[in-house]
């Protein structure tokens, strides 16, 4: 005769569609008073029943085991899903376009639970051999927050991810910057663009694409108060930018910057003529006071300006798939390291928090021959004319 379980061993069937023995127990019930069953699967009563004991020792530690079918592509989904609350769309977007391109098509059949760190270091090194070490770092970084994330969701026990390093990929794409005879050719090109004064203020300020496409005309004063002691210069406030919320890269980033003569010029000409576009769209016009923006009024995107310059560095005789409008930037820098303004000043109006990042970034643009202690030294230390 066959015994009777004990109350709390819980239930052995045959599962005939799946032809396995199936274990199951209730461990609890939800808040609604439906049960909480966990369950072990084997090919015998034996395999079965220690597979159930696994489940509950999770289950007692806190790690309700994930479904079994449960894989890297629903980890991933999840993340996008619900993981980038509150952040920037183009930030989202980025997100979304990596994990699709990369991560998914070569991880996201992979059961979540059975993702090894060797198969993380695997599809990272084959990703270094056609990707920069910039992108590899942001993969890496887009797989391991959704592992955490099921991680945290008790839909894995550990994150492999965070076992791994990221390698070295391949080199970037270098920036560069104009010469001066290439700046003054765009400078021309972009005479009869709609994109002029944009062009002229980030190639003289040194503005960020993303602080300009924000500017206002509430923070733009282009007499300035020349009667008062000292005179004040036009200027611009750039205190805001296109990021989430609004707020500029780094505190240091909100800074207020004098507008070389040729920058007046160029916004009292552009906002005669946005008056033009204002006056022509009539209701269909956006009062978003905006000073860079579209016929109607609209905010600009960074697509909307890479285009656009691109047609002006085309007609400046450049190869225009060479050349992006944050490189004005770059040559802005350029120009003035070449005209001998300090490493100190060239990153307060770049809005750097310190000459780390300038010289980091703007390394290869910065003028290789400081000069300045040659020349104090030569007028401190003036040879006569017999010597």
């Amino acid at each position: 005769m066959t015994k009777r379980r004990s109350r709390g061993d819980g239930g052995l069937h045959w599962d005939e569609s799946r032809q396995r023995w199936i274990a199951s127990l209730t461990v609890g019930y939800t808040p609604a008073g439906k049960r909480i069953v966990r369950r072990g699967s084997g090919k015998t009563k034996t395999e079965a029943k220690a597979k159930l004991k696994e489940v509950l020792r999770d289950h007692e530690d806190g790690l309700t085991i994930a479904p079994q079918g449960f894989t890297v592509a629903d980890t991933v989904n999840d993340w996008l899903t619900y993981g980038l609350s509150g952040l920037a769309k183009g930030t989202v977007d980025k997100c979304g376009y990596l994990c699709r391109g990369h991560i998914l098509p070569e991880l996201g059949a992979r059961k979540l639970r059975d993702l090894s760190a060797e198969d993380v270091d695997r599809w990272l090194a084959g990703k270094a051999e056609t990707l920069s070490t910039r992108t590899l770092g942001e993969l890496y970084a887009c797989l391991n927050r959704a592992v955490n994330r099921a991680m945290a969701r008790d839909k894995v026990k550990r994150n492999v991810v965070a076992l791994c390093s990221i390698p070295k990929g391949q080199q970037g794409r270098p920036s560069k910057s104009l010469t001066l005879d290439q700046a003054k050719a765009i400078l021309a090109a972009a005479e009869d663009s709609r994109l002029y004064a944009y062009v002229v203020l980030s190639l003289l300020t040194g503005a960020r694409t993303e602080e300009l496409r924000a500017l206002t005309w509430d923070h733009v004063d282009l007499d300035g108060r020349p009667d008062d002691d000292p005179p004040l210069p036009p200027s611009i406030a750039v205190w805001h930018s296109v990021r989430a919320g609004g707020d500029t890269k780094t505190r240091k980033s909100r800074r207020t910057l004098a507008l070389p003569l040729r920058c007046v010029v160029a916004l009292r000409r552009h906002r005669a003529r946005q008056r033009q576009d204002r006056e022509k769209a009539g209701k269909d016009w956006q009062p978003r006071n905006l000073v860079f923006a579209s016929s109607t009024g609209n905010a600009l995107d960074a697509a909307n300006v890479r285009r656009a310059f691109r047609r002006v560095a085309a007609k400046a005789g450049l190869t225009a798939a060479d050349w992006t409008p944050r490189e004005l930037r770059h040559s802005f820098v350029s120009v003035l390291s070449s005209s001998g303004v300090s490493l100190e000043d060239i990153a307060d109006l770049c809005g750097h928090s310190g000459t780390t990042v300038t010289e980091k970034v703007y390394r290869h643009q910065l003028r290789p021959v400081l000069l300045s202690g040659a020349v104090a030294m030569d007028r401190i230390f003036a040879l006569t004319p017999d010597r």
